[in-house]
């Protein structure tokens, strides 16, 4: 028996075995349990007890279970529910999930699988009743998102990197957010009324990138017709971001370090030096330590630059950021495309979370607003992700198909699309670590059809 949860539970099936397997599997778990057989003894019951989560079958006796979802919601409105049903579909799912249920899972399922889903119900239950008594700065730092303790060692350093006038390095993989966590700084900091100017090392071409910097007088070179202020004039009392600043070339190296060194700099073609207050954030996804020893960066300016550094860690290793973020990018994309699609189901949330992410948090937003754009309801499911390595997956697979196309000598057609069939159930099987319920909903099929699919494939062996 695992240690006492907290919840009470009420299970609506008319299906006798199934009701009272519920009543002593979530009963041992710890959590307080009552079976009903009808729709009518449900509603009855929750006029009476209060109860926190529903599990109610779909097809009952007497009513339908989404009926008496609408009815437990009049009665309750923060109850939550999950609807479990032999006869799934993924229009049945949207549907529940338009009535306020928090997770629709198909008949037969894992039960370890229903233990977690009750675990999240509940959870999220309880964490929507604290939320309001929560600090915002606990789950948020201006744009920056994340409750894991990652994020919350980020978020201190971030202040106490604001309180100072000292220059930041971030570090991190692409798509972390490392602009983001340079903005926090600036807007948590004493120049926050100032410029913040971002300045991309890689996308500026090396010949205009000094001009930019520095700024120009009148006929320093060919074209420049008139004055012009450089970047540094621009941030004057504020904060200058280097993005990618292990791609700015050595000879601007060097003259960033003056700048750095002596607050002053030349325009170029100019005679006078400017004085010039700005504090220096730089970020990079290039180990700088690395390219000082290869003697592609300037170890003097690293050092001048390195004083207070901020590593933001890849969001593979902070999974648990994955549902904040993921549910807060459904918002924001639902609001800007003006769609109702107001939820991510379980099964796709734990794709997610087990998905590595190359791309990172900005991956993330990416996958979530074409979800939000081409979903036709009004749930994000498994089939409207669209992650890169079942695309590479496809494709390998294809490749393989197109190889194997025959000659005089022809083939096996039936063995082949064997084959494709089971590397698909291996990697979907895989994605889901093992649960036929997720691995099912993930390759679009039945439990029961993937169950036959594997005895027929031999994987079961």
């Amino acid at each position: 028996m695992s240690g006492k949860r907290e919840g009470s539970i009420l299970i609506i099936d008319d299906e006798k075995g199934m009701r009272e397997f519920l009543e002593i599997f979530l009963g041992n778990e710890g959590y307080n349990v009552k079976g009903v057989a009808t729709g009518k003894e449900a509603i009855r019951e929750l006029k009476s007890n209060s109860y926190d989560l529903l599990v109610v079958d779909l097809r009952l006796e007497d009513m339908d279970g989404l009926d008496v979802l609408r009815e437990a919601k009049r009665i309750s409105s923060d109850i939550m529910a999950i609807i479990i049903s032999a006869y799934a579909t993924a229009d049945t799912a949207v549907e529940a999930m338009k009535r306020g249920a928090y997770d629709y899972l198909p008949k037969p399922f894992d039960v370890d699988e229903l233990l977690n889903i009750v675990d999240d119900a509940l959870h999220s239950k309880d964490s929507s009743k604290k939320l309001s008594s929560k600090k915002e700065k606990d789950l948020h730092f201006g744009c920056l998102i994340g409750e894991s303790p990652q994020m919350h060692k980020i978020y201190e350093l971030i202040e106490k990197a604001a309180s100072t006038k000292s220059n930041v390095l971030i570090s991190g993989e692409s798509g972390t957010g490392k602009e983001l966590v340079a903005r926090a700084i600036h807007f948590e900091s004493n120049r926050k009324n100032k410029p913040f100017v971002v300045i991309n090392c890689a996308g500026i071409p090396e010949t205009l990138l000094e001009s930019e910097l520095f700024g120009y007088k009148k006929g320093a070179f060919t074209g420049a017709i008139s004055d012009k202020e450089g970047l540094f004039d621009v941030a004057h009392g504020g904060t200058v971001f280097f993005d990618e600043i292990g791609e700015l070339p050595m000879p601007l190296q060097a003259k960033l370090l003056r700048v750095i060194q002596e607050r002053r700099f030349k325009a170029l073609g100019g005679i006078e030096e400017k004085e010039v207050d700005v504090r220096f954030i730089s970020a990079t996804n290039k180990d700088l330590e690395k390219e000082v020893i290869e003697g592609r960066f300037r170890e003097d300016l690293f050092f001048r630059l390195n004083v207070i550094h901020i590593h933001i860690p890849p969001l593979r290793e902070r999974e648990g950021d994955i549902p904040l973020l993921a549910n807060h990018f459904l918002k924001k994309y639902s609001e800007e495309l003006g769609k109702e699609v107001k939820k991510i189901s379980t099964y796709a949330l734990t794709i997610l979370k087990d998905y590595p992410f190359p791309g990172n948090v900005r991956e993330l937003e990416n996958i979530i607003e074409r979800g939000v754009a081409l979903e036709s309801s009004n749930i994000i499911l498994p089939e409207s992700l669209t992650l890169s390595n079942m695309k590479k997956l496809s494709q390998i697979e294809d490749k393989r198909l197109i190889e194997r196309i025959p000659g005089e000598e022809g083939f096996n057609l039936d063995e082949i699309m064997n084959e494709i069939e089971k590397s698909y159930i291996e990697k979907a099987l895989d994605l889901s670590k093992g649960s036929k319920a997720r691995a099912a909903d993930l390759l679009g099929i039945s439990p029961d059809s993937l169950k036959y699919r594997i005895k027929k494939l031999g994987l079961d062996r």
